[in-house]
């Protein structure tokens, strides 16, 4: 009876590379039973020697990544004294690219996650953006980072995925004189709350414009002159209420915005 195959992985992270590149390779041999043994967050000689004595006791293959040459030396040592089969799964590949690039390798361990989890906060910024966009739910605004109020068409939902992708999670905020701003917004921190103005010329064109987009007549209230001063007029109204800093968006592509937002939250 063939013996079911045992793998132990010593790694400086958690593991995981090693374990993927091992259940490659045994694909290979149509060993679908095998059992891998993971060592995470190995940084010392103990605890190698350890693993190769138990490796050994057992008939058991050893596959390690270690970023730290001296224990990939010690490593390869003690397997060979041991006459173990270890296999060295990062440190060929770090040699020959730090020979490609003429550049020493950073040595440190898990940078591969510390990508994967800032990949995962982008992710989870986006899905927030969407989740409490123009007010949808009040409750999102206690946990944003950032909290953009404005009158409708000031850009509120590009801004907010634009600082989403800077991992930032946004909530907005419709401002409508006919609905009372969510009381939420009076509880957070104005340092966190940026208003978003506009000129009522350049908003009156832009409603304009999203009227005939919409294929409806640029005659309705919604574009109206009057009307979009009655919402600038309650939009300072909230703003000073709020006690919020304020940028002025009439003349700036979503990018220059969104680097002058960034500017303001920096500071505090």
């Amino acid at each position: 009876m063939v013996q079911k195959p045992l793998v132990y992985v010593i790694s400086d992270s958690v593991g995981e590379t090693a374990e993927l590149v091992i259940k490659a390779g045994l694909s290979q041999f149509n060993h679908s039973d095998y059992k891998i043994q993971r060592i995470p967050y190995v940084e010392d000689k103990q605890t190698i020697d350890d693993t190769l004595q138990i490796a050994k006791e057992n008939q058991a293959i050893v596959g390690f990544t270690l970023v730290d040459p001296t224990l990939r030396q010690h490593t390869n040592e003690q397997a060979g004294k041991l006459n173990i089969e270890a296999i060295d799964i990062m440190g060929p590949m770090m040699d020959a690219m730090e020979r490609v690039f003429e550049k020493d390798p950073r040595l440190e361990p898990g940078l591969v996650h510390k990508l994967d989890e800032d990949y995962f906060k982008r992710v989870e910024a986006i899905e927030f953006a969407v989740k409490y966009d123009d007010g949808r739910d009040p409750r999102g605004i206690a946990r944003a980072d950032i909290i953009l109020i404005g009158v409708s068409r000031t850009s509120k939902t590009p801004l907010s995925q634009y600082l989403a992708h800077k991992r930032l999670k946004v909530a907005n905020v419709p401002i409508v004189p006919e609905v009372d701003p969510p009381e939420e917004l009076y509880e957070v921190d104005p340092a966190k709350c940026i208003g978003l103005k506009i000129n009522a010329q350049k908003l009156n064109n832009i409603r304009k414009e999203r009227l005939k987009a919409l294929g409806l007549g640029d005659q309705a209230t919604y574009a109206n002159l009057s009307r979009i001063h009655q919402e600038l007029d309650y939009f300072d109204q909230v703003v000073e209420k709020i006690g919020c800093q304020v940028v002025d968006v009439s003349h700036k592509a979503v990018e220059e915005t969104a680097n002058i937002i960034l500017q303001l939250i920096n500071k505090h």
